[in-house]
């Protein structure tokens, strides 16, 4: 057994093991991700952890100094997330031995991810290798300016029977099938749909997360389907706080995001390991649809 996979491995003394995160309690890994100032609620914590698998370490008095959690959409092709270090665990240089657990347990798959800037070094070292930049944008939101439809589209909301068609642009986008993980969103979301000739064409779902509401997957084929579907989150939420993660860096729809109040607040790095994650270039879009705004940053 190697270092980076030994079940216990001794920090400031404690000696540390590694468990399955559903055996941890809710408000301690609230707190640990509130250590490094995530915004994460109890309620996003039980959400991943209700579609995810992840392990944690804790040491011989409880607590918790980390976690890792993975995300496999199928057989080929997973995204790793919830990655934190407690200072403790970062200080004793335990981060490669916690990702050692985790990658253990998606071995053989693809695997995506979305670095931070102080964990970009670590995944470098494991062979992850960087693709595009996520932003995050954020801030409360302010009155969108009145929006004109794009040609021959119609906006109205979600509805159960849309699922089919959203989880079909989505898979076109994202790359693989996440029925599942859609199913479960529009449970907690309000979405909205664009419509032309009678097809579902563009998609977005906005719900609860961390300090107000995010909105994600955004799916769309051109920046002003994109916009047309942003636009009724932001004006719903106008005067609280909203955030979207986008690969946006420029253009119409990133402008867009701005006049909204939601500037750039930070930006983390999509990496891979195996095939790349993102087959097609930032910004090329034809009539192929695109994911505009990440569902999270640990589910890409």
């Amino acid at each position: 057994m190697s270092a980076l996979t030994s079940e216990s491995r001794l920090v400031d003394s404690f000696e540390t093991r590694i468990t399955g995160i559903d055996s941890v309690d809710l408000d301690k890994l609230h707190a640990l991700s509130m250590s490094v100032a995530w915004p994460h609620r109890r309620e996003d914590w039980q959400f991943l952890r209700e579609f995810g698998q992840g392990i944690a370490a804790i040491d011989e008095i409880g607590r918790i100094l980390g976690s890792a959690m993975w995300f496999p959409y199928d057989g080929r092709f997973a995204t790793i997330g919830m990655v934190i270090t407690s200072p403790r665990l970062q200080a004793n240089g335990a981060g490669q031995w916690l990702m050692g657990h985790a990658l253990d347990q998606v071995a053989g798959r693809n695997l995506g991810l979305n670095a931070t800037r102080a964990a970009r070094r670590l995944y470098l070292a494991l062979d992850f290798v960087g693709e595009a930049p996520v932003f995050q944008c954020q801030g409360e939101a302010t009155v969108p300016q009145n929006l004109e439809l794009p040609a021959g589209a119609a906006i109205r909301p979600v509805e159960a029977e849309d699922l089919e068609a959203i989880a079909e642009l989505d898979r076109v986008a994202f790359g693989t099938d996440r029925t599942l993980l859609l199913t479960r969103l529009m449970a907690h979301s309000k979405g909205v749909v664009l419509v032309r000739a009678g097809q579902v064409e563009a998609f977005s779902l906005c719900r609860r997360f961390g300090r107000g509401h995010v909105v994600g997957p955004v799916v769309a084929v051109s920046d002003a389907d994109a916009i047309a579907v942003v636009h009724p989150h932001a004006l719903e939420h106008a005067g609280s706080f909203l955030r979207l993660d986008t690969r946006e860096k420029a253009g119409i729809f990133a402008d867009f995001l701005s006049r909204c109040g939601l500037a750039v607040f930070d930006f983390v790095t999509t990496m891979s390991l195996g095939d790349p994650w993102l087959p097609i270039p930032a910004g090329h879009v034809g009539h192929r649809p695109k994911t505009y705004a990440l569902v999270s940053q640990a589910l890409g």
